[in-house]
């Protein structure tokens, strides 16, 4: 099946199954592979991109049924918030393994984007399934804070 989705602002054609999930139209065919593979399950958030601003995990959902929305990988992750989350999670050192970091960095980036000043609590349900294996979520929620300091 052909099919055009808008990837990070460009129209990108697509020819693939109707049910082939995002992740895979992403990473195989647009050779986006910042967006990760993680449970297939839509459970751990590695595969998190932008819907729409909405973050979405990109594993199950198929991608044909996004023709006509935004999407945004973390190759496209740019304006303020995304250089302010950027740039707090290489001064809190969030990263270890790194590869969960491309999801948690989407998710909050869209917590930043819809609420500049996160409450503990707020943040903790933004990102709520987004695993890390290496449990750097007191660096993750510190970043997070650096983030929205910087950008008040």
């Amino acid at each position: 099946m052909a099919f055009e989705l808008k990837i990070n602002g460009k129209l990108v054609p697509v020819d693939a199954p109707a049910d082939m999930p995002l992740l895979w139209v992403l990473r195989d065919l647009a050779g986006l592979t910042g967006t990760k593979y993680g449970c297939g399950m839509a459970q751990c958030g590695a595969c998190t991109v932008h819907v729409g601003g909405q973050p979405t995990r990109s594993c199950l959902i198929p991608a044909s049924a996004l023709v006509g929305q935004d999407i945004t990988t973390i190759e496209g992750a740019e304006g303020d918030v995304a250089k302010a989350v950027q740039q707090a999670w290489m001064d809190q050192a969030v990263a270890q393994c790194g590869y969960c970091q491309s999801g948690q960095i989407m998710s909050a980036v869209a917590l930043l984007e819809n609420n500049r000043t996160p409450s503990d609590a707020e943040i903790d349900t933004a990102m709520n399934g987004n695993l890390c294996r290496c449990a750097t979520y007191q660096r993750i929620r510190s970043a997070i804070k650096q983030a929205a300091a910087a950008l008040a």
